[in-house]
């Protein structure tokens, strides 16, 4: 079983933009200060397809990440290796279409997957998933203005297997025993509370985290977004590669009235 989790959200920024605050909002906590617990970002591969002009990029994200504390106490330290910070890579890929003016994206998460399997699906749009319909060829044909917003759809999806058959004949690690017999086997272990119950458990504690981390997501696209219209793209991307000095970013004063 795969438990989802569905939300949209409405970006006050053409599509363009917003496509370009996503490649950039890991680049620095200078100008994304919500993304301090990125480590590091690699490129794999990027290129775009002559047949349809859209732009392919897999990367790779080195994140400081924490297990919740609920799934730290529920599980034996065998399987979480404790508490405290950890790294864990999550895999991303995708595909722009800056001529029809949509981009689908999706992560996952590549450590941790026995415990726990995260996939974030994202569709960029300039129209929104009530108004979106086939245009006909007289729309194509026609010149358009550049839609003022951005409509994003994000799908979480979570899904735990642990103690499925294929892990059970894995090595597994000992489980203290809380009845003082001595350490017992994690099987063992997973079987006295379920298999299930312990992975849709597991699935809905990381559920009832999104909420707070697609906020903190969103106002750092947030910040990025505004950074890029108050000071303009070429300015922004210049100081982006300044590696050294103070302040990047600095509040533009505000007009005389």
């Amino acid at each position: 079983m795969v438990l989802t989790r569905t939300t949209n959200h409405t970006y006050s920024h053409p599509f363009p933009t917003v496509t370009l605050a996503f490649f950039l909002r890991y680049y620095s906590p200078q100008l994304n200060p919500f993304s301090s617990h990125v480590l590091s970002t690699d490129t794999i591969s990027s290129h775009v397809d002559p047949a349809t002009g859209r732009l392919h990029t897999t990367r790779l994200h080195l994140k400081k990440s924490r297990m919740p504390a609920a799934v730290v106490k529920l599980l034996p330290t065998s399987v979480t290796g404790g508490g405290g910070d950890k790294s864990s890579y999550v895999l991303e890929t995708s595909v722009v279409d800056i001529k029809e003016g949509w981009m689908k994206t999706e992560s996952r998460n590549l450590n941790y997957t026995g415990v726990l399997s995260v996939v974030e699906e994202q569709h960029y749009s300039t129209s929104s998933a009530d108004t979106s319909a086939s245009p006909n060829m007289t729309t194509l044909a026609a010149p358009r203005a550049l839609p003022p917003n951005t409509f994003v759809t994000t799908t979480f999806s979570y899904r735990s297997t642990l103690g499925n058959k294929k892990q059970e004949r894995a090595p597994v690690g000992l489980v203290e025993n809380p009845d003082g017999a001595g350490p017992r086997r994690l099987g063992s272990w997973i079987s006295g509370w379920g298999a299930n119950r312990i992975q849709r458990s597991i699935e809905s504690i990381a559920s009832n985290r999104t909420d707070d981390q697609m906020v903190k997501s969103r106002d750092g696209m947030g910040i990025v977004l505004e950074r890029l219209r108050n000071n303009g793209v070429v300015s922004v991307l210049r100081e982006l590669r300044r590696r050294e000095g103070g302040t990047v970013f600095e509040q533009q004063p505000s007009p005389p009235a």
